[in-house]
């Protein structure tokens, strides 16, 4: 089980990591780093446990995107990039094992090293690693990498180099990154920080959006691509890390082609032409009585379904605090209640997908019922002022009775609201002054099941006197606008991971108040929460992290910014027949970033 994993992690972790002066193992050159305790993989592994290293190459998968594209630069804000080409046209310093929580492997780099308290850290490259056009990959592409990303590229990289205080290099082929601040988590964000070719931007901006696609050293090369309709990417026949053992099982296809559809339905009729590979279904009712066609009767096509054991993460409509009437937690209380997820749930999944309880419900990391106690409480009790109802006593979602009614908890909306300020007048919730509680819910266009939640769920607003407008835009409309917060209400997606960091400050650091690009749609400005993340990343040993990543669910939790949907315990995959996967020993975070075409094959 996933709790006793974590038990036998935090044993090691105590045993191996924490010095006398709650510092980390002052290590030699390193073949891989743990955010806790030692990697379980030893210097001579053959293989990541997850993967068939016997698995046949070659063959074709094609995969399908709702959208558009129009851009080959996946590093930076402008634009509608190509995910999979960042994934697979571009290598790491460092690679990561997705059967651990949080360890990483050499990639590019051959070795690592950090200072005694991790307030440094040293990566050597391996003089083997190329660039797909044959140049070698150096310290100069490396330190340029990351000062360029760091304050050219998206704000996702930003974060890390404001906390480098010198980066230099310190012999032929290794770098040391020295920190101004103490994060126990930064050399393992550095080591996966994408290395790209200095000298193809000696001509041209990095930051402007292109169709040039950019020179990489992973296993793929664009050989293909038509503006806002398709992708190919195919294996560079002398790609230099074939033969490393981290590969080794690892991207097995020959030619992964991306093809944009409209919508998910377009989508999945492509799909039941044969015209795309694999189609993952986040629609269990649709699961249920959508594939009963030819292809499924005659093995053609397999249905997959594939566990995991990551936090459920955070899913539903979130509301932009830095507009009124969300900036007052009553409101966003109320429209929680009124949001009747057993009838949504029903209606959508026959009742069967478990309900989101907090940010990281479903794990070890999440809250716990009830008040806080032990580390936790003594974390959030400076903070106690700023939290809101629930925070330290304990918080639990509204339930219905699956009724479309819900009686109970529109009764409660309605009290939560005049407790604001708020009333009915002629059948619309209204302010002192006689305005209106109204709003917008922003959708992409094409994405119909988060469609149909958000026309029940404005149903069930009208029977409190709210009046919700869907509005749907196109996908680069609907990028553009969430990026800029220029929204009232969306529907919003964060996963979240076994060892959450530095990332949580992209997600819900007080920067991204005002500051275009980051995760935190809904404009967190909280102290408590900055000093949780804090907390998390520093840490001294996995009880520790573990308290704080609970201590700061609750603090989102209460916040009462999204109005959680649900999470599924497994992913969903059909799949033409010819494509496997090694059935029996799935990673740990299951279909995730990892699996999907990385670890699959085509069978000849």
């Amino acid at each position: 089980m996933l709790s006793d994993y974590f038990v036998r992690r935090s044993i090691i972790a105590t045993v191996v990591t924490i010095l006398a002066t709650g510092g980390f193992v002052n290590a030699e050159p390193a073949h891989g780093i743990a955010m806790y305790g030692e990697p379980a993989l030893t210097p001579d592994f053959v293989s990541l446990p997850y993967v068939n290293p016997q698995a046949p190459k070659g063959g074709r998968i094609v995969l399908s995107e709702v959208g558009s594209f129009d851009s080959l630069n996946p590093f930076i804000l402008k634009g509608n990039s190509v995910y999979g080409f960042r994934s697979y046209g571009f290598e790491t310093l460092m690679g990561r094992n997705w059967d651990e929580p949080f360890t990483l492997y050499g990639l590019l780099a051959e070795s690592i090293e950090t200072g005694p308290n991790r307030e440094w850290v040293e990566f050597t490259l391996r003089p083997e690693a190329r660039f797909s056009d044959g140049s070698p990959v150096t310290v100069e592409d490396v330190l340029w990498s990351f000062e360029t990303l760091g304050t050219l590229g998206h704000p996702r990289y930003h974060g890390a180099w404001k906390k480098i205080e010198t980066a230099e290099a310190v012999g032929e082929r290794t770098v040391r990154f020295t920190f101004n601040t103490i994060d126990n988590e930064l050399p393992l964000i550095l080591g996966l920080r994408p290395i790209l070719k200095k000298a193809e931007y000696d001509d041209r901006p990095f930051d402007e959006s292109s169709l040039q696609p950019p020179v990489g050293s992973g296993p793929y090369v664009i050989s293909d691509f038509e503006a806002g309709r398709y992708v190919s990417l195919k294996k560079d026949p002398d790609w230099w890390g074939a033969a490393l053992p981290f590969n080794a099982g690892l991207h097995n296809i020959g030619e992964i082609r991306y093809e944009w559809f409209g919508d998910s339905d377009v989508a999945f009729e492509a799909f039941r032409a044969g015209e795309v590979s694999s189609n993952r279904e986040g629609n269990i009712a649709k699961w249920k009585t959508a594939y009963d066609f030819p292809a499924v009767h005659s093995g053609e096509i397999v249905k997959s379904t594939i566990p995991h054991q990551r936090p459920s993460g955070i899913r539903g409509m979130v509301m932009n605090t830095r507009r009124a009437p969300f900036d007052d937690w009553r409101v966003r209380d109320a429209l929680i209640h009124a949001f009747n997820f057993e009838f949504i749930n029903n209606a959508i999944n026959d009742g069967e997908e478990p309900r989101i309880t907090s940010y990281f419900s479903n794990s070890v990391l999440g809250m716990s019922d009830g008040p806080a106690e032990g580390k936790v409480k003594a974390l959030l009790e400076p903070f106690a002022d700023e939290l809101l109802p629930g925070a330290l006593e304990g918080y639990a979602l509204p339930a219905s009775d699956g009724s479309e009614a819900n009686r109970k908890n529109t009764r409660k909306a309605l009290k939560i609201l005049a407790d604001a300020g708020w009333s009915v007048q002629d059948g619309v919730m209204k302010d002192a002054n006689g305005a209106a509680l109204e709003f917008d819910i922003l959708l992409r266009s094409g994405a119909t099941q988060t469609i149909n939640i958000a026309e029940l769920y404005a149903e069930q607003l009208k029977r409190i006197g709210v009046v919700a407008n869907l509005v749907t835009v196109d996908a680069a409309q609907y990028k553009e606008r969430t990026q800029n917060y220029d929204f009232d209400m969306a529907y919003y997606i964060r996963y979240m991971s076994l060892s959450p960091g530095n990332e949580q400050n992209l997600y819900w650091g007080s920067e991204g108040l005002t500051k275009p690009g980051t995760r935190n749609w809904m404009g967190v400005a909280s102290p408590a929460v900055e000093a949780m993340i804090d907390a998390l990343l520093n840490g001294e040993s996995q009880d520790d992290f573990r308290a704080a990543t609970k201590a700061l669910d609750r603090v989102l939790t209460t916040g009462r910014y999204v109005v959680p949907i649900w999470y599924s315990p497994v992913s969903r995959l059909a799949h033409q027949s010819t494509l496997k996967y090694p059935e029996g020993k799935t990673q740990m975070y299951g279909d995730w970033i990892g699996f999907q075409p990385d670890v699959w094959w085509i069978e000849p």
